[in-house]
């Protein structure tokens, strides 16, 4: 059976590529990228007939209206695959006053499935993009106050995404599925070569793994779990994500910081 799914940050690199297969086994593919441009190139690319959506995920009021536009084109969205990611910029900091690695990171993907969960089908999945990297949160930045490092806040805002993975699974117990997904470490990415200087592993690497976690039945029991493709199978998170304290302060962060953007 085919489905529909959505994939973010899907102008190149793993995005593209998971695009790429996705189409080609025949699914309905939902491309969301930041440039209108590269998001005409990269239809063109997938083939098929792609839908392409452009939204800012810096700036939390386009993600409400990403999600506005989505549910109003599909009664139903099977999967959505939260891939966009950044690791360096220029300037972290929002007009919001908020660090961007988190807002796009983190945030937005929570924001955009929380406004997708109407049109989410009790067997679909929502496969979000974790990191080997992962770090404790300093929730204080988290919210906007202090200053991280490119690593430091890419690896919290990582472990930030992996622990409302979880979160969202135990509060969605009769689906749909919440899997985080590390896709494998240093992979031939724009953000990789930009971030680390080097060229990278094969992106199929990622690739594959994402279309494992949104399709194959390998991943129907495993709500709440990370998968680190590293290792090739389930793994512990950072311990950091099985500290109740510690979870209970990003949550309140996370739901405190999107909440006004909600738009039902």
């Amino acid at each position: 059976m085919t489905k529909t799914i959505l994939i973010t940050g899907a102008t190149d690199g793993i995005g593209l590529l998971t695009a790429k297969k996705l189409s080609g086994q025949g699914h309905t593919v939902l491309l969301h990228g930041r440039s209108a441009e590269k998001l005409s190139a990269s239809a063109a690319e997938v083939g098929g007939t792609p839908q392409t959506y452009r939204a800012d995920l810096s700036q939390l009021d386009e993600v409400a209206a990403l999600a506005e536009a989505l549910r109003i084109d599909h009664s139903q969205i099977d999967v959505v695959i939260n891939n966009a990611g950044v690791l360096k910029l220029p300037d972290p900091r929002t007009e919001a006053g908020l660090d961007a690695r988190f807002v796009v990171n983190t945030l937005a993907p929570y924001l955009l499935v929380q406004l997708l969960l109407p049109v989410l089908p009790k067997a679909g999945r929502v496969v979000n993009l974790s990191s080997a990297a992962q770090a404790p949160v300093d929730v204080a930045a988290l919210r906007g106050n202090g200053t991280l490092d490119d690593m430091a806040a890419y690896a919290q805002s990582k472990l930030a995404i992996t622990i409302w993975t979880q979160e969202m699974a135990r509060a969605h117990q009769d689906g749909p599925l919440f899997i985080a997904v590390n896709p494998g470490s240093l992979l031939a990415s724009k953000m990789v070569k930009e971030g680390f200087g080097v060229a990278g592993n094969d992106l199929s690497i990622g690739a594959d793994i994402l279309c494992r976690a949104a399709l194959s039945e390998d991943f129907s029991k495993a709500s709440g779990k990370y998968f680190d493709n590293d290792i090739g199978g389930f793994n512990e998170p950072h311990s950091a994500a099985a500290d109740a304290d510690h979870v209970a302060a990003v949550m309140a962060a996370i739901q405190e910081l999107v909440s006004q953007n909600r738009a039902d």
